[in-house]
């Protein structure tokens, strides 16, 4: 079943722009489950992402992230990035949304890894 472009839009209203969400980054597939494997240590900590406003895209209601996100500089190895998670919290809370990188990013020390603006999206048909 599909949305009405109303509901779609109200959806990711509701859950990804009326309430402080955070971007996290994954070596493994976080599943549906929560089950993959967090980036720790190195300077590593999730970051805040903001959504413009929905507007349709390809036909999909969709929001992309109003600002570019740019994690700390790792201070030792965080591996490769496979996956990223959208969580309620800075630290715990609850895993949202996932998905997987188009590519693949390795992030060694000294390496910052940046989102550029509107370049993550979230569509809901």
């Amino acid at each position: 079943m599909g949305f009405s472009n109303t509901t779609a839009a109200a959806i990711l209203n509701d859950i990804f722009r009326d309430e402080t969400i955070y971007l996290a980054l994954y070596k493994s597939n976080p599943t549906g489950a929560d089950t993959g494997t967090e980036v720790t240590g190195g300077a590593y900590a999730r970051q805040l992402i903001t959504f413009a406003t929905p507007a349709i895209d390809v036909g999909k209601q969709t929001i992309k992230n109003s600002a570019e996100i740019q994690f700390p500089i790792a201070t030792a190895d965080w591996g490769v990035i496979t996956h990223v998670a959208i969580r309620s919290a800075l630290t715990g809370g609850t895993m949202i949304g996932f998905g997987a990188l188009v590519t693949a990013k390795t992030i060694l020390t000294g390496d910052r890894f940046v989102i550029a603006l509107s370049n993550g999206a979230i569509k809901l048909s």
